[in-house]
């Protein structure tokens, strides 16, 4: 009488369980952000941003941070957060839109958006086979 285990059907039965497992999880994940996702309809661009960031000693920075009608020259250190000027004159302010509004730094998300969006584009193509083949450009 034959009492090792099949290698095969135990091979079979693992694979399924991982794949089991991995479609449950990502399928947690997938509501989980849905869930989470902050789609309030507001503007797409941030009320705040940080134009410019001078590190000035250890664990000391100086921030110029723009928000609507003004910059803040921001002073941080590792205790404190302190306001140290508001810059309010127009051109001052427009100096700075002019130089961080066009080549401003895009976010992690919408570099990673660019640089995918040639996958995502579909494109047909024929082979040489005469039928149409479905191709991620």
């Amino acid at each position: 009488m034959n009492t090792d285990p099949d290698m095969i059907t135990t091979m079979v039965k693992m694979t399924a369980s991982l794949f089991l497992v991995l479609a449950l999880l990502l399928t947690v994940f997938y509501f989980i952000k849905r869930m989470l996702k902050n789609d309030n309809g507001g503007p797409a661009e941030k009320p705040i941003r940080v134009l410019a960031n001078s590190c000035i000693g250890v664990k000391k920075n100086i921030l110029l941070v723009e928000i609507p009608g003004c910059i803040l020259v921001v002073g941080i250190t590792n205790d404190s957060i302190c306001c140290l000027d508001k810059i309010k004159d127009e051109k001052i302010l427009d100096k700075f839109k002019n130089v961080h509004g066009e080549n401003a730094p895009f976010s992690f998300s919408d570099q990673l958006n660019r640089l995918t969006s040639r996958f995502k584009e579909k494109k047909n193509d024929t082979g040489n086979t005469g039928r149409v083949v479905e191709t991620y450009e």
